[in-house]
């Protein structure tokens, strides 16, 4: 391997060398698979397996067709494997610049890469890279699914679920972030073991369950437990899109090897709260919330409001400018007291809860606005984008952004908040004090 690049090991052999044929077989495998599709956000996360094109390309095609939506947002991939040919403690990345396939070169992350070398079980080994095929069989179908990305790989020693663990969680990022882990299932066994085996593996990956997964199951288990132990925090959800084994595509049956393909999506926490909002409002006392149940962006500390409304007019909306509470049973108290505690309305029958329109507000923290007079507040407001909270003294009120729905003009919008914290619409002194908030709508 020269310094700056690592040339391909396997072209030619696990995958056609001439870049005018392996773009044809790759295209031709997602294009088979673009046809069994099924709907669904793209992942967050995928498995894929290894071998070579001939037995494994298919399969691994069926994960990488879903990236092809959100190919102009991915811009790095986290690519974990097993290391096949050399003995490491954890995990190994590398000092190379690009990694090279007969499609084009593909840059390396260095700033991510660096990140994950700050970690103990996280060193530079270049010759872990050098021949190893895991990562490598991936590269082409990145590159033909998605555009620009940059590469973070990693090969994967001996390390616990919870090292993996923690270079993913360190990388996580966002929606630009996509997370490779390369793995086959079972290795030489007859035709009906190896389907037996794999189906184990499969319900073990279906359940989140790290314990699942032993020598057996596969040969990259270990990056493959770290990663259902982040899906497991994180409330990932897994689909299962194809489990084969060379018997099923270009082998003989008497030993096989198995490959599968998984996708990890990121949970829609916007359904999840919108469903613990209306459970509180059809309850009859305050939910007592499992918050563990629930991803970490639900529990994260967050306000929120919960507005309510009947035939088109508002029966109810109660919330908290301050954050006390993880989001999930912020909106969980917010929903139960908007339906049966807001001061200004009876409490929902039955009937109603059944027939309410529940929306959900999440706010973020409020910030102070400096201004000189209240001419100067007004032109500083953003109408459809403000929340406002006003306070003088013991008076104080909020209006959500929603407000401006009904009152458009900036000065409107303030004289009715003005009044609803029991001040004249025509008030104003030195003392008023203003913040500011957004909130994110859901429902």
């Amino acid at each position: 391997m020269s310094q700056l690049t690592r040339p391909p090991a396997v072209a030619g052999s696990f995958y056609p060398a001439a870049p005018a044929r392996l773009r044809a077989d790759v295209d031709g495998y997602l294009a088979d698979a673009e046809a069994r599709l099924e709907a669904g956000a793209p992942p967050k996360a995928i498995v894929a397996p290894h071998a070579g094109y001939v037995y494994s390309g298919a399969v691994a095609a069926s994960a990488y067709v879903s990236l092809r939506a959100a190919a102009d947002r991915i811009r790095r991939v986290v690519l974990l494997g097993p290391s096949h040919r050399v003995a490491l403690q954890g995990l190994a990345t590398t000092s190379a610049d690009r990694f090279e396939t007969p499609l084009g070169d593909v840059p390396i992350d260095r700033a991510s890469c660096e990140r994950a070398l700050a970690l103990p079980q996280v060193s530079v080994m270049d010759d872990a890279h050098a021949f190893e095929h895991s990562l490598e069989v991936q590269l082409p179908f990145l590159q033909r699914c998605l555009r620009e990305f940059a590469l973070a790989p990693f090969s994967v020693g001996d390390a616990s679920a919870e090292e993996v663990t923690e270079v993913l969680e360190t990388l996580w990022g966002g929606d630009e972030t996509l997370v490779v882990v390369s793995s086959d299932l079972s290795h030489y066994y007859d035709y009906a073991t190896a389907r037996r085996l794999d189906a184990a593996t499969t319900r073990a990956i279906e359940a989140l369950d790290v314990s699942g997964l032993d020598a057996e199951s596969a040969c990259g288990r270990v990056p493959v437990r770290g990663l259902l132990l982040v899906a497991r925090r994180r409330g990932l959800q897994v689909t299962t899109v194809d489990v084969r084994n060379s018997g099923d595509t270009a082998g003989p049956r008497d030993q096989v090897v198995g490959y599968g393909s998984w996708l990890f999506r990121e949970p829609d926490c916007d359904a999840l709260l919108l469903d613990m909002a209306r459970r509180a409002v059809a309850s009859q006392r305050e939910l007592q919330v499992e918050i563990a149940r629930y991803p970490a962006p639900l529990r994260e500390v967050r306000s929120s409001f919960v507005s309510l409304h009947l035939d088109g007019e508002l029966r109810g909306c109660i919330g908290s400018l301050t954050a006390d509470l993880p989001l999930v049973a912020d909106v969980a108290r917010s929903a139960f007291r908007a339906a049966h505690c807001d001061p200004r309305f009876d409490p929902l029958t039955p009937e109603e809860c059944r027939r309410v329109d529940v929306h959900v507000s999440v706010l973020a923290p409020a910030e102070p606005m400096t201004f000189d007079g209240e001419d100067d507040l007004l032109a500083q407001l953003r109408p459809g984008v403000d929340g406002l909270v006003l306070q003088e003294g013991p008076h104080q009120a909020t209006f959500l952004p929603d407000v401006w729905e009904s009152l458009p003009e900036p000065r409107d919008f303030l004289a009715h908040l003005k009044q609803k914290a029991g001040l004249a619409a025509d008030h104003w002194s030195a003392d008023v004090e203003v913040s500011r908030y957004t909130t994110r709508s859901i429902g």
